[in-house]
């Protein structure tokens, strides 16, 4: 499997993709694929962070991290996570997401917030931290200097 930055001649690949992976999720709006061409319109884009996973010349996977602004911090968002159905359980989501974690350290972000649902995000992905408050939207914060070492 190959991570790597998203181009834009793949731009109509992976709006598809994203709505493959969502078209059976549990908890989507349906919007998803149109959320991220949106997004790469605006100010919060970070293409250096708009990843995709590739098997064989096939993209199977896309992540993307936008900008936020946490107090006085720029940081990131992590939203959304797609696997093609038939690659999910696979570990491309999880790989996806230390892949992307490690790359926003060396651009020196240090959190993102996860958008999601907790029974979506890969348990191996994700680490709690301690005395963290949690909102009922399911939106995690998390380190990112702990991805970036493992």
């Amino acid at each position: 499997m190959i991570i790597r930055q998203e181009k834009s001649k793949e731009f109509h690949l992976i709006h598809s993709l994203i709505k493959a992976a969502f078209d059976s999720a549990e908890h989507a709006d349906g919007n998803e694929q149109d959320l991220v061409d949106a997004l790469r319109k605006g100010d919060s884009y970070v293409p250096e962070l708009s990843l995709v996973a590739e098997i064989d010349g096939k993209i199977v996977g896309h992540i993307m991290f936008t900008k936020l602004r946490i107090g006085n911090s720029t940081q990131l968002a992590l939203a959304p996570l797609s696997v093609l159905p038939e690659y999910q359980k696979q570990g491309i989501g999880t790989a996806l997401i230390h892949e992307g974690h490690k790359r926003a350290r060396t651009l020196g972000y240090w959190y993102s917030v996860v958008l999601g649902n907790e029974n979506t995000i890969p348990e191996q992905a994700i680490h709690w931290q301690e005395n963290m408050e949690y909102w009922r939207l399911l939106v995690y914060q998390m380190k990112i200097s702990w991805y970036a070492n493992c």
